[in-house]
């Protein structure tokens, strides 16, 4: 089982990298389309960084649910914990 603050560390690192932000802007409440400046095509490239990241497939319709980073922090973690009961 993955620690979510493993999960954590890897998805802000990632993120920081992949949308030049700054590690300290992404934080828990905050809006991850706002904070990424997420447009459509951005939305493709996370689902990407995701999968390369994570080794699991990512749906659109996923990312109805997800406003904050804790949502995507979570969407992940159980993601990732499930697939490894699998």
């Amino acid at each position: 089982m993955v620690q979510k603050d493993e999960i954590i560390a890897k998805i802000n690192h990632f993120l920081a990298e992949e949308f030049e932000v700054e590690e300290a802007d992404i934080t828990p409440g905050g809006n991850v389309k706002e904070v990424l400046e997420l447009d459509s095509l951005d939305y493709i490239d996370l689902v990407v960084v995701i999968e390369n990241n994570f080794a699991f497939k990512v749906k659109p319709e996923d990312f109805t649910n997800i406003i904050t980073f804790n949502d995507f922090y979570n969407y992940v973690e159980a993601r990732v914990n499930s697939k490894e009961l699998a």
